[in-house]
C-alpha cells in the first residue's frame, strides 16, 4: 500500500516498519521489567489523600487512647495474660471538643482506617494506628464538657492468642 500526498505524489514513510515494530515492542519489554512508579507509596504524608486546600474550615484538636477492660482477676490475681500495652487493648477512643456545635450539625463517618468529622465550621480526618471495625463504633456528646468521644472496637488477628 502506498500513502499519497495532495498532489497525488507517492510519499516515503518517515519510520519504516520495521523500526516500528521493534520501538513498540521495547517499550513493551521495558514496562514489564522497569514498572517504574512516579512515587513510592511510603513518600506520601498519611492523610494527604483526605487533605482539601479549598475547604477553609478549622481543624479541631483530638486526642487518640486506648481502652483497656480489666476486672478484679486481671488486677489482683493475675489469672489472665493482660498488661499495660496496647496490645491488650481491645477498643480505641477519639476524644473530639466541639465547642459552641449543635448535635444536630455533626456528621461522623468511620471506615476501617480513617474517621471523618463534618460541622460547619470544622472538617476532621483521623487516621486509625490500626484497623478497627467500623461497625462497632459508637459516639457519645458530652454536653457538659462539649466533646464528641467515638468508641471503636479494634480489628486484631490474634486477639484470642491475646486474651483467652
Amino acid at each position: 500500500m502506498s500513502v499519497k500526498n495532495r498532489n497525488h505524489q507517492e510519499m516515503k514513510p518517515i519510520i519504516s516498519s520495521s523500526f516500528t515494530f521493534s520501538f513498540f515492542t521495547d517499550i513493551l519489554d521495558n514496562s514489564d521489567k522497569n514498572n517504574e512508579k512516579i512515587w513510592d507509596p511510603d513518600e506520601i504524608a498519611e492523610g494527604a489523600e483526605n487533605d482539601d486546600v479549598w475547604d477553609v474550615r478549622e481543624i479541631p484538636e483530638y486526642e487518640i487512647m486506648f481502652r483497656q477492660q480489666v476486672g478484679t482477676e486481671d488486677v489482683y490475681l493475675g489469672l489472665i495474660k493482660k498488661d499495660a500495652s496496647t496490645a491488650c487493648c481491645p477498643e480505641l477512643i477519639v476524644k473530639i471538643p466541639l465547642p459552641d456545635t449543635n448535635t444536630s450539625e455533626i456528621y461522623v463517618d468511620v471506615q476501617e482506617t480513617f474517621l471523618d468529622l463534618r460541622t460547619p465550621d470544622k472538617k476532621l480526618v483521623v487516621n486509625f494506628p490500626q484497623s478497627v471495625e467500623s461497625s462497632s463504633a459508637k459516639a457519645l456528646y458530652d454536653l457538659d464538657n462539649e466533646t464528641l468521644e467515638v468508641t471503636i472496637t479494634l480489628k486484631r488477628e490474634l486477639d484470642f492468642a491475646n486474651f483467652f
